[in-house]
């Protein structure tokens, strides 16, 4: 998976990352399929490790432009996963009291503890993405932040979190097929919001805003992933296989009982 992190110091440019890759796993879609429910199984396992040996934390970023699969890449890669020990965390429009703090403040609150695994849904990096692009901030403000987001995140490495971000790469056709998917769905109309299509005019204000982004926040101790995903079961694959891999490298173990349990006889 090393292909698709990003490495520090490195210049990001999205139109040189096709988002129609597979090379990774050149099988197809029902082979991958079937590879990502191995994965399943064996992140269920590496969640009920992290969870008993309660000394490591991890943290998983997702970012993507509208329709970019946040959402499916969550239900897919943690499907029958032990919902004990694993929280998704959503930063939406911030509030009045959110808004009197600083652009940390909330997402502090929702960091790993010991043995959990977090999901962040949209994250701290809307504070130099949205906020930039609508310019919602001075500029000498949220270029900044750049700055203060790798040290909140030294901070967390340095107190034991294992730190993953994911960028769902998707491009502008897939984005309209999507939304137009909804539309189609009566389902599928709850997902549908108007507003999508103005931020769609915005597409290319977002794109190098991600750049800068990823650009300036992939570190050796919190790595960007740039994805690619406009298909959806490459896109699970490779998130799976990235925190299926993370995990296995912790080298957790089960924490010795303060009992003999062979000298237990249960009547």
């Amino acid at each position: 998976m090393d292909r698709y992190r990003v490495k520090p110091g490195s210049r990001v440019d999205l139109s040189q990352q096709d988002p129609n890759d597979k090379s990774a796993f050149p099988g197809g879609k029902r082979e991958g399929r079937q590879q990502l429910l191995e994965l399943n199984q064996r992140l269920e396992e590496l969640q009920e490790l992290l969870y008993a040996e309660h000394k490591q934390k991890v943290l998983i970023v997702l970012q993507a432009m509208d329709t970019g699969g946040k959402d499916g890449t969550i239900r897919h890669v943690f499907e029958g996963v032990n919902p004990q020990g694993v929280r998704v965390a959503s930063f939406k429009k911030p509030t009045p009291e959110e808004l009197d703090h600083d652009f940390l403040w909330r997402v502090y609150k929702q960091v790993p503890a010991r043995g959990e695994i977090v999901i962040f849904n949209r994250s701290h990096y809307e504070d130099v993405l949205v906020v930039r692009v609508h310019g919602l901030a001075p500029k000498d403000l949220w270029s900044k932040r750049y700055d203060h987001i790798n040290d909140f995140e030294r901070i967390l490495a340095d107190q034991g979190t294992t730190i993953l971000k994911f960028f769902l790469h998707i491009d502008i056709h897939e984005q309209k097929e999507r939304l137009q998917a909804r539309l189609d769905e009566p389902k599928k109309h709850w997902k549908f919001n108007p507003q999508d299509l103005e931020e769609r005019k915005l597409w290319p204000k977002y794109i190098a805003a991600y750049e800068d982004a990823i650009s300036k926040t992939s570190t050796d101790w919190a790595p960007w992933y740039v994805v690619p995903a406009n298909r959806k079961w490459y896109r699970n694959l490779v998130v799976g296989t990235v925190i299926v891999e993370t995990l296995q490298a912790l080298n957790m173990r089960y924490p010795e009982p303060g009992f003999d349990p062979t000298a237990i006889h249960i009547e």
